[in-house]
């Protein structure tokens, strides 16, 4: 069997460490703009802290239990998978590091330049630098000199540390000294020097506190220097803790997101561009058991948080940027229509980031306000920080609408600010609850339900990605809002069954996980096997790990079914694999958006089923979470949706293609075809439906003035000036809410 796992398996860290590679390769791109390359190099980091905090952090867990339990897709152990984590990291950090500084080098043609203080360009600059450091910084610093009588600090969970061998005059003992290099709310990352006009010339502030760490250490002999990074294991079990409180949720992920910043360290980040390094000896002295393959020596900056400064001083200079892009009015919406009645006329489909999120925003809005609205029931994993939506709950609890938000207190790293939503949508009246004891609610679900006469209706929305507005600029995600009964029956019996704990155990429309979700997906995959060559599935997701799903994948390309994947990330199955995965094809797509939406594709012709989904084919996904999947009934949308598969099959500027050994290839044009970027596709499709739209409307009205009898000029000019004001950008035309009778 384990021959087997080793053809067509692929393990899971090894493969996110791939996808991690893909981004890191968008910033080696010579062809996309400078600044948006170090916003790759900015990602690159982030996802690497993320993934050691959370992936290797359980890992580093498991090894406690005597090694844990193996790999069940490719036998390897926990130790192993680490050993194999540290060694692909180890081979892409220079990668990186050579990625920062040709986009450094490249800024230099537009008058941006990072400096090291002992870098200056005249004695006057390199005067000014030490005056800043002495009068501005010094006075803040809180050095520590550990020895006997001075344990060492506690070293925060990413934040930047300066280092220091010091010996003291006479004694030829070395002692440790540490001091913060990082203080947002004392001094600024960067420190801008002073330049003529048209140059931005930079230090971070950790170089320039390293540089002059003698100043900070007066006392001593400065024997070596070093700027240092600790990562800290963030797998917190929220589950387990609440087994053994009896006390309310919110208190215990308060209590467990403390914990998490003291969790034990697993990965040390150096920066020694003045030392040679040690990194056992450093090790020591910090009182940390860790393996060398765990500190990894950098030349390059170790946070890239001060990348949106660097921004924020060159926003005129446009060629360093990405072109300007503004989500547009969706196809399927009218402006000037309720989106109530809308909704009641048919399904609509909207588009993120390509469509305006506007359009949903408006109907809570109007969902508030209406008189036969009785309820709102809506699903939060993540929210903007400053949200609309919690905006619009907290009016329409307040104009005696019954409100209920299930508020997920589990979403990885947005614990603290839901914690504060819960709290604010509580204090207003909102219904709040928190979902299952076991299972995190990863649903997006909303459920208007009215009372028309004697008639319950409801308006339903199921979609692919977070109520977040600031989100939906940058990850590509679908939204369905449709009246029909099925769907709105089936999230009331979702909500029901949230607000008393219990999860769905059937439904007769809406795929649920994790009951009713994963069971369907493979009865869909066993119709296709049964076509054989005449099959056909198609799935769009960020990331496949389930190993049951991809068996019957397997399975399904053994008996000649075709299937066409698109998965941004994680991917444990190879494909175009002989005789095994051979039928099936893997793509990936890195580029300016963030690929979040989840599409099914089961069949060809009259038996083809497609859903939308909150679901990635992920086992915590299809066993471990409350996900829904709804059906595509609207033949004009199903239309729309396989035009998206379609195209991002054919993408040959940011797709990768997985290769039989598991590497991904960027997908090779074909003489004489045209460059697709899907993308960029997308929006270009976006920007011309919404010119044709307004010039719809514009001429539907010049034809209703033409057609006018008897009216006066006034009357006629006052018509064509409306007709004028419909397609300016920032016209506000407000929406008059109509009650369907």
């Amino acid at each position: 069997m384990k021959e087997i796992f080793n053809s067509y398996f692929d393990n899971r860290e090894l493969s996110w460490l791939k996808f991690n590679e893909r981004v890191l390769e968008e910033a080696e791109d010579n062809s996309l703009p400078l600044m948006e390359r170090l916003n790759f190099v900015s990602i690159f980091c982030s996802n690497l802290d993320e993934f050691f905090m959370v992936r290797a952090g359980t890992l580093h867990d498991q090894t406690l239990l005597k090694d844990g339990k193996k790999d069940n897709k490719t036998g390897l152990s926990p130790s192993e998978q680490l050993a194999k984590i540290a060694a692909r990291t180890a081979e892409l950090l220079p990668r990186k590091e050579k990625a920062y500084w040709d986009i450094i080098n490249g800024l230099k043609e537009y008058g941006v330049e990072q400096v090291y203080p002992d870098q200056a360009a005249s004695p006057e600059e390199a005067h000014w630098i030490e005056k800043y450091f002495t009068k501005e910084i010094l006075p803040l610093l809180s050095p520590t000199v550990v020895d006997k009588t001075h344990p060492l600090p506690f070293l925060k969970n990413k934040e930047l540390y300066g280092g220091a061998a010091l010996k003291s005059s006479g004694s030829k003992h070395i002692v440790f000294g540490v001091v913060p290099l990082t203080a947002s709310d004392v001094f600024n990352r960067i420190v801008f020097l002073p330049s003529e006009r048209g140059k931005i010339r930079f230090m971070l502030m950790e170089d320039l506190i390293i540089n002059y760490i003698d100043k900070v250490f007066p006392n001593f002999e400065v024997c070596d220097r070093n700027i240092f990074r600790i990562t800290r294991n963030a797998d917190i079990d929220a589950d387990e803790a609440l087994y053994d409180h009896d006390v309310d949720f919110r208190d215990v992920m308060e209590e467990l997101i403390k914990k998490r910043k003291k969790l034990a360290p697993i990965r040390i980040e150096l920066f020694a561009r003045q030392s040679t390094i040690d990194k056992e000896l450093l090790a020591k002295k910090l009182g940390l058991e860790m393996s060398s393959d765990f500190i990894f020596v950098q030349n390059c900056p170790l946070d890239f948080g001060f990348v949106g400064d660097i921004r924020d001083k060159l926003t005129d200079k446009t060629e360093l940027f990405f072109d300007h892009r503004t989500p547009q009015q969706p196809v399927m919406v009218s402006r000037h229509e309720s989106m109530i009645r809308q909704a009641d006329n048919g399904d609509m489909l909207l588009f993120y980031p390509y469509e305006n999120f506007g359009a949903f925003i408006r109907l809570l809005d109007e969902a508030t306000v209406d008189p036969t609205v009785v309820s709102i029931k809506i699903t939060l994993y993540r929210v903007a920080r400053d949200s609309k939506i919690i905006n619009a709950l907290i009016r329409a609890a307040e104009n005696g609408k019954d409100v209920l938000a299930l508020v997920e207190l589990r979403a990885r790293f947005d614990e603290e600010n839901n914690i504060g939503w819960a709290k604010r949508l509580s204090d207003a009246g909102v219904t709040v609850i928190y979902g299952l004891d076991s299972l995190k609610v990863h649903s997006k679900l909303l459920l208007i339900t009215r009372r028309i006469g004697n008639e319950i209706t409801y308006i339903t929305q199921v979609g692919t990605g977070n109520y977040n507005e600031r989100t939906s600029k940058l990850y590509t995600d679908l939204t369905l809002i449709t009246s029909d009964k099925e769907f709105g029956t089936d999230a009331s019996l979702i909500f029901n069954n949230l607000s008393v704990g219990v999860a769905v155990e059937s439904s007769s429309t809406l795929w649920v996980a994790p009951n009713c979700l994963k069971s369907r997906v493979v009865e869909m995959i066993d119709r296709e096997i049964t076509y054989g060559k005449d099959g056909y599935i198609g799935i769009k997701m960020n990331s496949l790990t389930d190993i049951d799903i991809i068996q019957k994948l397997v399975e399904a390309s053994k008996r000649g079914v075709k299937v066409e994947l698109i998965i941004r990330g994680i991917c444990c199955l190879v494909a175009g694999i002989p005789g095994c995965t051979e039928n099936i094809t893997v793509t990936s797509i890195v580029g300016r958006f963030l690929e979040h939406s989840r599409i099914y594709i089961f069949g060809k012709g009259d038996r083809r089923k497609l859903y939308i989904s909150s679901a990635d084919f992920m086992t915590r996904n299809t066993e471990r979470r409350v996900e829904v999947a709804a059906p595509i009934k609207n033949k004009a949308i199903q239309t729309e949706l396989l035009a998206i598969f379609d195209t991002m099959l054919k993408d040959n500027v940011k797709a990768r293609v997985q290769q039989p050994d598991g590497t991904y290839k960027r997908k090779e044009r074909k003489e004489g075809e045209p460059l697709l970027d899907s993308q960029q596709f997308f929006y270009e499709q976006a920007y011309r439906s919404a010119e044709a739209t307004a010039n719809s409307v514009v001429e539907d009205r010049r034809r209703t003035v033409s057609q006018s009898v008897g009216s006066s000029p006034k009357t006629k000019n006052e018509a064509v000036q409306s007709t004028k004001t419909v397609v300016k950008p920032k016209t506000v035309v407000k929406v008059k809410r109509v009650t369907k009778k």
